[in-house]
């Protein structure tokens, strides 16, 4: 078997049945969720998710379940001082999003479950291993290389003359650094040129777009993090401009204007994420559950944002779309 299968064979006996012990000991349970920018209230689709499942397993929102939700609106140097505040409320579980969130959090101490964005945990050391991560922290990985991969094949479909792919990266945020050399050396294995754009900050992205002037790609990858993210609409409106087939890390971006995304399926990322924080209201120690792999990752396809680009889908690729935007 292997470390994959044995992995998400794990995230499925997670999320089996309640575990009503804890849930019914009449005591109040409180999560925290914190990310780089929007908070993950019980309203949002995330926090639906996290809600719905916590329910299934007897912890519920009035009952013996309180939530607590924070973000840093894309300043990730408030992550500290906001992860504070979840610990001063004493939370016993955070999920959070990104990996300087999940680095605010170990410095914190405090039990974490990673939902997404967190890149390599191993590679970029956050934890010891995906079988026992050890700390307080567990949760969902990313499998960059295969992505990557994936991803750069997917934009050579959409555009079979590709050979020089630009990507764009937070070069402060390590996960996402090492993920786009996770990306560069897919690229390098296809026989693709990469165009490396590094941005740390707003205005980076405009120098970024000259380079691109200056010396056209065939398209575009990004790698998603609170920066590219809150920027994602001048990624979108510069793709447009200049014609260039364009991929993204989740749907979300393809379905608000990015032309195509490939990724682990978020919902189910909460999902799981949730049976992990049922476990620890139930008293798991979080570094001895094991890290988790997506099982879905769809295609999204916006033929909006193609016909308006000027861009034809090719039928091959449009097969292969989980979900088309028209």
């Amino acid at each position: 078997m292997r470390r994959r299968e044995f992995l998400a064979g794990l995230g499925s006996v997670s999320l089996l049945g309640p575990c009503p012990a804890a849930a019914q000991s009449g005591r109040m349970f409180r999560l925290g969720t914190l990310t780089p920018i929007a908070p993950i209230t019980e309203i949002s689709p995330g926090g639906k998710i996290l809600v719905k499942v916590l329910g299934e397993r007897g912890f519920k929102l009035g009952q013996n379940l309180i939530f607590e939700a924070r973000g840093a609106s894309g300043d990730v140097a408030k992550l500290p001082a906001l992860i504070a505040e979840l610990k001063a409320a004493k939370v016993d579980a955070v999920v959070i999003i990104g990996y300087p969130t999940a680095m605010a959090a170990k410095a914190a101490d405090i039990p974490t479950v990673a939902a997404s964005g967190i890149g390599d945990p191993v590679e970029t050391r956050l934890i010891e291993s995906l079988a026992h991560p050890g700390g307080k922290i567990t949760g969902i990985s990313d499998v960059a290389a295969t992505l990557s991969a994936k991803r750069l094949s997917l934009l050579k479909d959409m555009s079979p003359k590709l050979t020089k792919v630009a990507m764009l990266w937070n070069k402060d945020d390590l996960g996402m650094t090492m993920r786009y050399q996770a990306s560069a050396k897919a690229a390098q294995a296809l026989g693709l040129t990469v165009q490396a754009l590094g941005v740390r900050e707003p205005d980076d992205f405009e120098e970024a777009f000259s380079v691109m002037n200056g010396d056209p790609p065939d398209g575009i990858l990004m790698v998603a993090d609170a920066l590219t993210i809150l920027n994602r609409r001048r990624v979108y409106e510069f793709a447009a401009l200049r014609k260039l087939p364009a991929i993204y890390e989740n749907a979300d971006l393809a379905r608000d204007g990015g032309l195509m995304s490939y990724g682990a399926d978020v919902p189910e990322s909460f999902e799981r994420a949730a049976a992990l924080v049922a476990r620890i209201f139930n008293g798991a120690n979080p570094g001895d559950l094991p890290f988790e792999l997506p099982t879905r990752y769809p295609l999204v396809i916006n033929l909006k944002t193609a016909k308006a680009t000027g861009l034809e889908i090719p039928p091959t690729l449009l097969a292969l779309a989980d979900e088309v935007i028209e």
